[in-house]
């Protein structure tokens, strides 16, 4: 899918070392994806994906995931306060949650200082893969407590929106 063009966005530097996990048996096809967009300093991947990691003793980070109807409840009621739609500028002017901050995936490595390390930060995209993404760098970068919201905004429109409003 948008695996390679999402790599070309979120890492600059075609010269960047990169290291990966894959399914078995798909580790030629990222080589392949990953050169196809100029991405040629693959070192390795991790053989026997995350169980290998884990098995080895070496520790692992989770991103917490909540519904879009338990979201949509607590954004209602102010129990969340730091929500992100981190969709493409295009279609957050389209339609979005009142009121809701807006960081594009694209630009995260401008903007995550931003963020404070020490709030909780409820993200969501239009079905979850680059929030997700977003969650995951985020974490990395020091924003420690993460929420990625399970099927995103098409999950969010679909829910019985009490006390907040999309434009």
């Amino acid at each position: 899918g948008q695996f390679a063009p999402w790599v070309g966005t979120l890492i600059p530097d075609i010269k960047q070392k990169l290291i990966f996990l894959a399914d078995s048996g798909k580790e030629r096809e990222v080589v392949t994806r990953l050169a196809r967009v100029g991405y040629d300093n693959t070192l390795g991947y991790l053989e026997g994906g995350i169980e290998a990691w884990q098995n080895a003793g070496k520790s692992v980070e989770n991103i917490e995931e909540m519904n879009a109807q338990i979201f949509v409840d607590k954004l209602g009621t102010g129990t969340i306060k730091n929500a992100l739609d981190v969709r493409k500028d295009a279609e957050f002017k389209t339609s979005h949650i009142e009121e809701i901050n807006h960081i594009p995936l694209s630009q995260i490595h401008e903007r995550i200082k931003s963020l404070k390390t020490d709030e909780t930060y409820h993200i969501h995209c239009a079905g979850g893969y680059r929030s997700l993404i977003f969650a995951s760098i985020a974490k990395a970068k020091g924003i420690r407590e993460v929420v990625n919201v399970s099927g995103g905004y098409g999950a969010i429109k679909n829910t019985q929106l009490k006390n907040i409003k999309l434009t």
